[in-house]
């Protein structure tokens, strides 16, 4: 019984590891979709933050350094979204993919000379000789703990501020904020930009943290995840952690199961990570149509838009 608790609390530990790079990027979704933008150039901007905080982690010899280097990359490639969206009023969807294929070509071609090469990066705070302790303290590396500290920071001004308020009435109905005095494109602006720091941020947390190291495209659709499973936590930031762990829990279960070699395809075992929330939010989309379901209505506006 120990042995079987002991695994699911280790199981369990590795997959919030895991999840914490896409916590990071779903936050950042959250709030750029709360103020009625869609931005699915999240994965680019996870890779310039990957390319750009690893670059600088490995010049400097400082992870922190490197993680804010990630979260200005994120945000100045979002100013891309933000030009294409607000200012030449292009379509969101199409000005996503193109922030998307952007991220992905500049952190290749910049990121090339740090293929392979590896940096000390963050320890969690196991210091006690207790294996359950060390277990536990262990896992949580300072951008374990940044990511948690974010929820309930961004939950309680979401829904517990003046400016708060402000951002979900942008994302409800632009002419009632219109009505009464908010200019939408200045919030929404703001929204763009702060969920690209979160995604660069993420793409730090991935490379300085997690691998400790840079290959190219090594987010490998965990941005693209993130915007999913936006719905899966319908759009509430209390919800992100439990949706996160969704794609963290499985891809720590995967590696589980290869490592004790498990008779099961490596190849089929690598979708589980991807399989799972696809299912899970192929299950939650019909409740994010019906009333309550959590979807700001001017994100509706942009799907009438491409029809």
């Amino acid at each position: 019984m120990y042995g079987v608790l002991q695994f699911l609390l280790e199981l369990t530990l590795n997959g919030l590891r895991s999840s914490t790079p896409v916590l990071l990027v779903l936050l950042g979704e959250i709030l750029t979709q709360r103020v009625g933008v869609i931005n699915l150039g999240v994965e680019g901007e996870m890779l310039v933050g990957a390319a750009s905080g690893f670059a600088v982690a490995l010049i400097t010899h400082n992870p922190w350094l490197g993680l804010a280097a990630g979260m200005l990359a994120g945000a100045l490639l979002s100013l891309v979204h933000a030009l294409l969206c607000l200012t030449l009023r292009a379509n969101q969807i199409a000005s996503g993919v193109c922030v998307l294929t952007l991220g992905s070509g500049l952190s290749a071609y910049y990121g090339t000379s740090f293929v392979g090469q590896h940096i000390t990066g963050f320890t969690g705070f196991a210091s006690s000789s207790n294996s359950i302790a060390n277990l536990l303290l262990g896992a949580f590396t300072p951008t374990v703990v940044v990511a948690l500290v974010l929820i309930p920071l961004i939950s309680l001004w979401l829904y517990r501020t003046r400016t708060g308020l402000v951002w979900r009435t942008v994302g409800e109905s632009g002419d009632v904020a219109r009505t009464v005095g908010i200019k939408p494109p200045r919030w929404q602006f703001a929204g763009i930009v702060i969920g690209g720091a979160l995604s660069g941020l993420g793409g730090a947390a991935l490379s300085v943290d997690y691998t400790r190291t840079w290959v190219e495209n090594m987010t490998a659709g965990r941005g693209l995840i993130a915007v999913g499973l936006v719905i899966v936590a319908r759009w509430n930031p209390w919800l992100a952690l439990p949706a996160a762990m969704l794609f963290g829990g499985f891809e720590a279960l995967y590696l589980r199961l290869q490592a004790i070699g498990v008779d099961i395809s490596p190849y089929l075992l690598s979708t589980l990570p991807y399989l799972i929330p696809l299912v899970v939010l192929l299950m939650s989309f019909r409740f994010a149509r019906q009333k309550g379901g959590g979807m700001p209505k001017e994100l509706t506006n942009i799907f009438r838009s491409m029809q």
